[in-house]
């Protein structure tokens, strides 16, 4: 039985500091060790002799806007591509979709990447010095790297500052006059990167490299289009001498030095030589121990916010280094204590990777650049079938929600420039997005079959606003910045829907179920088709969204009354031959069914159209789904699919099924430095490259196993996995103004705090037992178990 008191002054709940560290530097990028303010992004290797720091920017895109991306016989033709797949006429219809729908982006462009910052120190060693130890610390925000040298001790801290906007360099020894090192920028092995000439700048007791290039590729765009780009670098020494050679700085004999590292575009009509310089200038003038300590104080206010503890790892093992722990953990060793870092890295990496005044959102690569999806055919930009939506999953229930406003911001970007798109290819009103955007608002269907038209890809990546709102009701928010992304979202959709023969069903299409294709009665191998369920799904939601958000405001009458006509006309959700959730209108077999994309279970995340309470049916056909990929030889096990599978699971309410994606994710398609990546071999890829969405998607996994949340109803441990007996949770957020503590003994709840920022009332769910609380604002009550 579930009792409320009113809340005590009993301590808050609180989980072991989380810190990845290593004994050697890293050798490779997926050993470094990630920072960033949300604009500039560094991976840190760490070395004793030589320190590499490599760059990457949000803004460094090639490409440029663009006005010629939809093909001009769209129109035209999507009558007849309709009609030919009403009649089943699947390959012809294909044909032609690939003939005169896809996009033609002649300036996508990509965020590329910036140079190396190298640090010479001059050892000439070969080896690790003694005493070495390389370190991040997530509650600080701060890589350390500790080692001694001809007996003595020196420290190196880098960190990148969100309230200076420049990455942090501090060396530093217990001997005076022992820290000096050459300065220089490097694009050595790097695959696409940003270059440009160097140029070394003297300026009393310090100096300044600088690199002034342009973000330009020939892949994505024509090899002349992108942004200018200037990197500055400027060092401080106490004590010593500096000297400019060249392309070089060299600092001998110094106390310690401090290093300023900045980057400025032209990103929007920006000037990149103005902005670097400001940056350096006002944060050379801050001694380092105030630049650290604003530093420190900025981070802790957003990564204090939520902790997790899920029990001890065994004494023996739980100081081993993070690489060692990985490997263990890989071979099948119980660690709880990595499973809790894994976690609190996924919030760390989305506020390192977005902040409220980010310029941009987490691209597929988040804020960390490898060149390696840069010089890939997807590229590295912002993808809307499934990997930008994830890149956000974690941000409203960890605690995050100032970090999901530069994704806002860009789909109220794309809801302007989608208008274009609905107007001159679908001959409609509103907006539209497909399955890519980048920082220009591209709205067309990307150039690729099979993929491309996703027609309902701004329609997913808008219910993060609706999200947004969720958690914090603010209803000015929904007024003047949600409300007409998604007032212009149900105009399209309902212009666009058209009745199927067969039973009058308003369906969508043509479009991809993304990025899947199925077998035609035929035997062809097609993609493109009408009324498939990712698009039912995403449409059902902005619908009934629209009709929800224009209620609460008390506007569109009329809209709400052809919106409620046309939900009832949707086609249902149907269960197909193999017991599976039908991904198209017809019960087509897949022609990949180890493909990696299940985008129809949006019905089930983020979606709540199924759910195992309400449609126990159909919940079971989502699992049966999951089953069938999981089980189909070649299965594609990236790292999104393994984040996909844990909150899929999460929401059917089996924890035990949840936790073992969630290792997997871990284990199996995260890296030495907990990264994690899509395999090898997937989407043509040569080599594993770095995806920031499996990070945050596990985060938000975890969440979800312990907290669930629909507005109207928090269930406690809803998917507690049998494995996690003991624990404690502080933080987390709840759809309607709740945060909300747990704990748990034995494998049951022992203890619920929930606090409201609003007046609220709302029902408590543990299992079976369900009752119902009010709070005022800022008032909170415990919850136990009688």
């Amino acid at each position: 039985m579930l009792t409320v008191t009113t809340a005590s002054d009993a301590p808050a709940l609180d989980a072991p500091r989380g810190t990845l560290w290593y004994p050697q530097a890293a050798q490779r990028w997926f050993e470094a060790l990630p920072i960033g303010n949300g604009r500039l992004g560094g991976m840190v290797y760490g070395g004793g002799d030589v320190e590499r720091i490599r760059l990457s920017e949000s803004t460094a895109w090639s490409g440029e806007p663009a006005t010629t991306d939809v093909s001009p016989t769209a129109l035209e033709q999507l009558p007849k591509i309709r009609e030919l797949l009403f009649a089943g006429r699947y390959a012809e219809a294909q044909r032609l979709a690939g003939e005169h729908l896809l996009g033609a982006p002649t300036s996508f462009g990509t965020n590329l990447p910036l140079p190396e910052v190298r640090l010479d120190h001059g050892y000439g060693l070969t080896e690790e010095p003694l005493g070495y130890r390389r370190s991040l610390s997530l509650e600080d925000g701060l890589v350390s790297v500790l080692y001694e040298s001809d007996d003595v001790a020196f420290t190196r801290e880098v960190f990148a500052s969100h309230p200076h906007g420049v990455i942090v360099v501090h060396e530093s020894a217990d001997r005076p006059g022992s820290v000096g090192f050459r300065l220089s920028f490097t694009t050595d092995g790097m695959p696409g990167c940003v270059d440009g000439p160097v140029r070394g700048v003297l300026s009393g007791d310090g100096a300044t490299l600088v690199l002034s290039g342009r973000a330009v590729e020939e892949r994505h765009s024509n090899g002349t289009q992108g942004v200018d780009v200037e990197i500055q670098a400027a060092l401080n020494a106490a004590g010593g001498a500096v000297e400019v050679s060249g392309d070089t700085l060299t600092v001998s004999g110094a106390d310690s030095v401090t290093l300023v590292i900045a980057v400025g575009t032209s990103w929007d009509g920006a000037d990149a030589h103005a902005r670097a310089s400001d940056l350096v200038s006002a944060a050379s003038a801050v001694d380092y121990a105030d630049l650290r300590a604003a530093h420190v104080a900025d981070h802790r206010r957003l990564m204090g916010r939520v902790s997790l503890d899920l029990g001890a790892t065994d004494a023996e093992h739980r100081d081993l280094p993070t690489d060692l722990r990985h490997a263990r953990f890989a071979a099948g060793a119980e660690d709880p204590e990595l499973e809790s870092l894994y976690f609190s890295y996924g919030r760390y990496l989305t506020m390192a990777g977005s902040r409220e005044d980010s310029p941009l959102p987490l691209a597929l690569q988040g804020l960390w650049n490898d060149g390696l999806a840069s010089s890939a055919s997807w590229t590295n930009d912002f993808h809307l079938d499934m990997n930008t939506q994830q890149n956000y999953w974690a941000a409203e229930s960890t605690n995050l929600a100032e970090c999901q406003e530069p994704l806002i911001r860009l789909v109220e970007g794309l809801s302007r420039s989608g208008r274009a798109t609905a107007s001159s290819m679908y001959g409609a009103p509103g907006w539209v997005a497909h399955t890519v955007t980048n920082a220009w608002g591209y709205s067309a269907p990307g150039r690729g079959i099979g993929w491309g038209l996703n027609v309902t890809g701004g329609a997913w990546i808008a219910l993060q606003l609706w999200e947004h709102y969720e958690y914090g009701l603010d209803e000015r928010f929904l007024r003047e910045r949600a409300y007409p992304v998604f007032r212009g979202a149900a105009e399209f959709f309902l212009s666009y829907l058209v009745p199927e023969p067969e039973h009058g069903w308003l369906v969508a299409g043509p479009s991809d179920s993304p990025e899947n294709w199925y077998l035609s009665p035929e035997g062809d191998k097609c993609s493109v088709a009408m009324g498939n369920t990712c698009d039912r799904v995403f449409i059902e939601a902005i619908l009934r969204i629209c009709a929800e958000a224009a209620e609460t405001l008390d506007v569109d009458l009329e809209l709400r009354e052809r919106i409620s006509h046309a939900r009832a006309a949707l086609p249902p959700l149907r269960v197909g031959r193999w017991g599976q959730l039908r991904e198209w209108l017809h019960d087509f077999a897949e022609a990949e069914p180890n493909h990696r994309h299940t985008s129809h279970l949006g019905a089930l995340y983020p979606e709540r159209q199924i759910g195992p309470r309400s449609t126990p049916e159909l919940a079971r056909a989502a699992e049966v789904t999951i089953e069938r990929k999981s089980a189909a030889e070649g299965w594609e096990q990236v790292e999104w699919v393994e984040a996909n599978f844990t909150v899929y699971y999460a929401r059917l309410l089996k924890g035990d099924l949840a936790l073992r994606h969630y290792r997997s994710l871990i284990s199996d398609t995260s890296e030495a430095n907990l990264m994690s990546y899509s395999a090898a071999g997937v989407a043509g890829a040569q080599a594993n490259i770095y995806s920031f969405d499996g990070n945050a998607g596990g985060s938000a996994g975890v969440a979800e196993m312990l907290l669930q949340s629909d507005g109207s109803e928090l269930e406690l441990l809803p998917a507690l996995p049998s494995q996690w007996q003991n624990g404690s949770v502080r933080g987390l957020r709840a759809r309607g103004g709740f945060t909300v503590d747990i704990s748990w003994r034995g494998g049951r709840l022992a203890r619920t705090r929930v606090h409201a920022s609003i007046p609220a009332k709302t029902r408590v769910r543990y299992g079976d037992e369900v009752m119902t609380v009010s709070l005022d604002a800022g008032e909170a009550i415990d919850i136990s178990v009688a």
